[in-house]
């Protein structure tokens, strides 16, 4: 079909593929069905071979206090999907002792526990618990001292750990959460804060209030008296909101309101903590007595007002609050407190610092290296985290002042050669430079023959930080090298880069990691004609953008998940909410930075790289038509001996809650075809271990 938007004709010839019709449905059959021709590679047996014992290892989860207890969410070798464990004391979580509370597996190897959420005392737990990776929760309550279900409250939809939080006396236990409507009706964007209290019928929760946009979302915070209820809005700003009185009677208050600044708001042990940008773009944590900022609140406070209030005049100032961590260096990321310490999470050049205070004095938690930290939790015993890099995979830790840092758990896999990581710096069209993190196994040197793997992000303040891939070994053991570019329209070095890559200036993302490509082959850590790029959701916009602006850059491309009609994105699921990231196609300004770049609409006649689409039926943030539109006009259009296949997958969604069988399936599939297209034997992944 063809249409006028803006003054400017479009051709939109694949329409007909956003519907989930009989048609549609037969078409994907056909294209899964060149899908498997197109992966059943030497490369992929080999691989799969390979990746079912790696699949089989038993993974953690991140440890989180609850009382006296602790939760942990365990993957053992033989599990399609993660259990939620507890352990009965922090001797028994170092041996390794804890009993299983909860199992989702229920034959059908696709319900999965996405989040779980202790009550302040421990002796409860919310969970959320999906079908299919729909990201569609029912909200489950266990009773921990005995595993068994004390409620359920079905079809809460995208509630989260962030969007639930427990409040009250164990006589009168309930929680405050938010739900929202159904991806099947086009709701998932109406959301409302309820509270729960246990032993009454869902039914009959409380109605807090329903007064968010599209483009607000609310996370819940609280020390088991007081709530704290921050509204983030466009990723960009955010406005903290309290409640007082009893539960079914509370009353919202605005705490801090009116100021173009991202905040986070932590509390604990009496104390308000806010991570915000405010004066600060690499962030600052200011503080302030709870319940003085509650005291000090206004009651006429509503999360859909305007933004354009004066500060002053809703709420608190954040000149009256402490600066308790400064701005420095590093980017500040999270907050957490426990016992006389406060643990700060930071990101310096896109890898992790995390740093203890006690009364403002800091202390180093060592790390050793780049490496990722996540999961952070803190409790009168410390601090417990994951940590993970490029060369070593997940482990559980936990540091004190006293005795440092312990590893509790690490996930069962063997690296059997060396992994050298360096980061590399690169200047961009626009003279911007950024660094990109460069690995590959001990020995491999930069002489102009490797096979590359180039991958991004560049969005929605999203941070790439160093991170471990079992299923990335075999690729490494062949000679090959994985890159990690540090695109602007992440946070890695604060606000001002998150700018420079959204909106009109998203086209510095695409420029930043064809820079880095480019640098790749100049510098000989790529063959000319053996560099590929991989990407999901936003990152598969990235891919579908770079292959379309220069079809000969690349050999191989896989796009997973993506973004791709930018002209009609905001029609489908969450889409309208990340208007604020990319801008809004019903503005003529932003439609032409959108008319520019968009994938879809820029697919022409050409040679384009081996390309592997990816999606999912059940995928309910990015509709499975970015990719099937796309997939059928580059195969359209394409010039070229290479292959354009498209893998639809059932199931599942947009990657959360995927069985192990299913991981391990996918990954030997896209692995062997970066393995097939870059030209590495099946031999060279069989190869023995040096």
């Amino acid at each position: 079909m063809t249409e006028t938007l803006h003054d400017e004709e479009i051709t939109d010839p694949y329409r007909w593929l956003e519907a989930d019709t009989d048609a549609v449905a037969a078409w994907t059959d056909r294209q899964n069905a060149y899908a498997d021709e197109v992966l059943a590679t030497p490369q992929r047996e080999a691989l799969t071979e390979a990746f079912e014992p790696l699949g089989s290892v038993t993974t953690y989860g991140a440890v989180r206090p609850a009382g006296d207890r602790y939760l942990q969410f365990v993957t053992e070798s033989d599990d399609e999907q993660r259990v939620l464990t507890v352990a009965e004391s922090l001797s028994a979580l170092r041996a390794g002792d804890r009993r299983v509370l909860y199992d989702p597996d229920d034959g059908s190897e696709t319900t999965a526990v996405g989040w779980a959420v202790p009550g302040p005392a421990g002796e409860y737990v919310a969970c959320g618990v999906d079908e299919g990776g729909r990201e569609q929760y029912d909200v489950v309550v266990l009773d921990v001292a005995t595993g068994e279900t004390v409620e359920t409250l079905p079809d809460c939809g995208r509630t989260s750990q962030e969007t639930l939080a427990w409040v009250g006396e164990a006589s009168a236990r309930g929680f405050y959460y938010c739900t929202t409507g159904n991806a099947d009706d086009g709701s998932q964007l109406e959301k409302t804060l309820r509270y729960h209290e246990l032993g009454t019928d869902p039914a009959d929760d409380t109605h807090v209030t329903d007064s968010f946009t599209d483009h607000q979302w609310p996370s819940l915070e609280t020390d088991g008296e007081r709530l704290f209820v921050t509204v983030t809005e466009n990723w960009d700003r955010a406005d903290v909101y309290g409640y007082r009185g009893p539960p079914r009677a509370a009353t919202l208050s605005a705490v801090v309101t009116g100021y173009d600044a991202t905040i986070q708001a932590t509390v604990a042990d009496g104390r308000l903590y806010l991570l915000t940008d405010h004066e600060a773009p690499r962030s600052r944590v200011v503080a302030t007595d709870a319940a003085t900022a509650l005291a000090g609140a206004d009651t006429d406070g509503d999360p859909s007002a305007s933004t354009d209030a004066d500060p002053s005049e809703a709420g608190l100032s954040l000149s009256a609050f402490e600066t308790v961590v400064p701005e420095s260096e590093a980017v500040l990321r999270s907050v957490a407190a426990g016992g006389d310490r406060l643990y700060v999470h930071g990101h310096r050049d896109a890898s992790s610092e995390l740093t203890a205070y006690t009364d403002g004095e800091p202390t180093a938690v060592p790390l050793d290296g780049l490496v990722s930290v996540d999961g952070v939790r803190a409790s009168d015993e410390g601090v417990f985290f994951r940590r993970q890099s490029f060369a070593e995979p997940v482990s559980v830790c936990r540091w004190t002042p006293a005795g440092g840092r312990e590893e509790l758990a690490r996930q069962d896999v063997s690296v059997p050669f060396e992994v050298e990581t360096s980061q590399e710096w690169v200047t961009s069209a626009d003279g911007t430079e950024l660094p990109a993190f460069v690995v590959r196994r001990a020995g491999v040197e930069p002489d102009g023959t490797n096979p590359a793997l180039l991958t991004g992000y560049g969005g929605f303040r999203i941070n790439r930080t160093p991170y471990f891939d079992r299923f990335r070994l075999s690729f490494l053991r062949a000679g090959g090298v994985f890159v990690v570019a540090t695109l602007r329209g992440g946070a890695e070095y604060g606000d001002a880069w998150h700018e420079a890559g959204r909106r009109e200036q998203k086209h510095h993302t695409f420029e930043d990691a064809e820079a880095v490509a480019d640098a790749l082959i100049a510098r000989g850590w790529a063959g000319p004609d053996r560099l590929a790029v991989m990407g999901g959701s936003n990152g598969g916009l990235l891919v579908g953008a770079l292959i379309t602006r220069d079809p000969e850059r690349f050999r191989a491309a896989i796009c997973r998940v993506p973004l791709l009609d930018m002209l009609r994105f905001h029609e489908f699921l969450l889409g309208e909410s990340w208007t604020a990231e990319y801008g809004s196609p019903e503005d003529p300004e932003a439609f032409a930075s959108l008319r520019e770049y968009s994938p879809y609409h820029n697919v022409e006649a050409a040679a384009y790289p081996a390309t592997l689409f990816e999606t999912a039926l059940g995928d309910t943030r990015v509709h499975p038509a970015h990719a099937r539109k796309t997939a059928a006009r580059v195969q359209a259009n394409n010039t070229g001996p290479h292959p354009v296949a498209l893998r639809v997958a059932e199931d599942t969604g947009h990657g959360v809650g995927k069985p192990t069988s299913m991981v391990v399936r996918e990954s030997a599939e896209r692995w062997g075809f970066l393995a097939d297209q870059l030209d590495i034997p099946a031999e060279a992944l069989r190869a023995a271990d040096e």
